[in-house]
């Protein structure tokens, strides 16, 4: 069955009026896709009040519930759950709640998978809509992978959204913009009630990096603040690579090396018969005075990106992997190794959610009449 969650015809999908929000302090937030909690985190930090989350994922449901023990977790399909029972669970009337945060899975939009069209999770764009037209919302935060800003979903999407009485726009963004000290390019949309999508500002006018520097924005920042790996802490500890690998990672560089450095004996066949810019990033070492690659599901593998440590012959581990994606060095996770990568590779960047979330209070300000300043 399809996972889109049909808007029943008896309810009006009229979005809330503007000037009808009541407070802006301590905002009412929901959570869709909620992963491991990296939005959820972020949330908080902008003063949200998070009443409820979604995900099915097991191991990711644990580790939100770890870290988030009080606020409610929804551990079945987004499709299982009706918007009515969503807002009951969440202790709210349809129109009340302020901010619905979703990042649906993006397997289906990446160049990193098959960039499948017809992917059904691909859907789950259209179960945020009509989760959105349902519930009424004062605004709406989607983060996805930039494939989705040229699908047809991301259009219907925005239209829909718009002839509800939303301003809406989108953006393609990096992380960096937003002093995550990892590149990481990401679709993000924000549609507020009673704003036109002009109103609706890039949230880069609101935060550059600059004004923000106690945060790490390298990877010897990060590195240095988190300290070396222990045998205290379970996630930080490097995996070990069979000797062929860890001859072939001796002979990389320091500070960005890549495979294209190693000798002939030492590189792969496969790699033999790629030109010298493909597969670039692989065994590739970090470099210290920039930002980490893209940390994804596969974050403390040689053969699958730049995340050799800068000047040790190891992959990054995990609570490295973490750090890059801004979760504190004591969040807890749950599952095997292989899942814990997943779940890191998959979050949303808490500060990213952070200071998306602090933009869009603002925005949800500006729609009240409220003198704002950006």
């Amino acid at each position: 069955p399809s996972p889109a969650i049909r808007p029943s015809p008896q309810v009006s999908t009229t979005a809330p009026a503007a000037g009808t929000l009541d407070i802006v302090d301590n905002p009412t937030s929901i959570d869709l896709f909620a992963g491991a909690g990296g939005t959820t985190a972020g949330l908080l930090l902008a003063g949200c009040d998070v009443r409820l989350a979604v995900e099915c994922d097991k191991d990711a449901a644990a580790t939100y519930s770890a870290n988030f023990p009080r606020v409610q977790l929804l551990p079945q399909p987004i499709e299982t759950y009706t918007p009515s029972y969503i807002l009951h669970k969440a202790g709210l009337h349809r129109g009340t709640l302020d901010i619905v945060s979703a990042c649906p899975p993006c397997q289906g939009f990446s160049t990193l998978g098959k960039c499948d069209p017809h992917d059904d999770r691909n859907d789950y764009v259209q179960t945020v809509e009509a989760l959105v037209e349902q519930l009424c919302p004062r605004a709406l935060i989607l983060e996805n992978v930039p494939g989705l800003a040229r699908d047809p979903r991301s259009s219907r999407l925005k239209a829909s959204l718009h002839s509800i009485g939303y301003g809406v726009a989108s953006w393609v963004l990096d992380a960096t913009e937003f002093c995550v000290p990892q590149r990481r390019r990401r679709f993000v949309l924000i549609a507020v009630s009673g704003l036109t999508n002009a109103e609706i500002l890039d949230p880069r006018s609101s935060y550059r990096c600059s004004d923000w520097p106690a945060h790490p924005h390298t990877v010897r920042n990060v590195l240095d603040r988190l300290g070396p790996p222990t045998d205290g802490d379970s996630l930080h500890v490097p995996r070990r690579l069979p000797p062929p690998i860890l001859q072939r990672v001796r002979a990389i560089p320091h500070d960005g090396g890549s495979r294209s450095d190693l000798p002939e004996s030492l590189q792969l066949e496969c790699h033999k018969r790629l030109s010298q810019r493909g597969a670039a990033s692989v065994y590739g070492r970090m470099a210290w005075q920039e930002p980490a690659p893209t940390i994804t599901t596969r974050c403390t593998t040689p053969a699958c990106g730049r995340f050799l440590h800068p000047q040790e012959d190891r992959p990054i581990t995990l609570r490295e992997a973490a750090a890059f994606q801004t979760f504190s060095p004591t969040f807890r996770w749950h599952g095997g190794v292989m899942s814990i990568g997943r779940q890191i590779g998959n979050a949303v960047p808490v500060r990213l959610a952070h200071l998306l979330t602090l933009h869009t209070i603002r925005l949800i300000a500006l729609a009240q009449g409220r003198r704002v300043s950006f």
